[in-house]
């Protein structure tokens, strides 16, 4: 039994693989690599201009960029929509 199995026995917690800072390192590295490959895949030749309803979608990277414009406006608009549908503390409370 390695010193790990010992310390997780001793002390009666469970660890999880997602516990491990490598392991966590390993997905965000993947998660990477990934994003890097479906924005290098726009590189094929796939695109028919004629399917195309504007110029600029035919443009490298496009998608990606416009997905991440639209999910961080979506989380401004979220913040700013808490401002205005927030609930106070004790709301429950009256």
């Amino acid at each position: 039994m390695s010193a790990h199995d010992e310390h997780q026995v001793a002390s009666g917690e469970r660890r999880y693989w997602l516990d491990e800072p490598r392991n966590v390192d390993r997905v965000v590295y993947t998660l990477y690599g990934l994003c890097a490959l479906l924005v290098l895949l726009d590189l094929l030749p796939y695109k028919d201009p004629e399917h195309l309803h504007y110029g600029f979608e035919g443009w490298f990277g496009f998608y990606a960029f416009y997905g991440l414009v639209s999910c961080v406006l979506l989380v401004l608009t979220a913040k700013g929509l808490r401002r205005i549908l927030k609930r106070g503390e004790d709301y429950y409370d009256r």
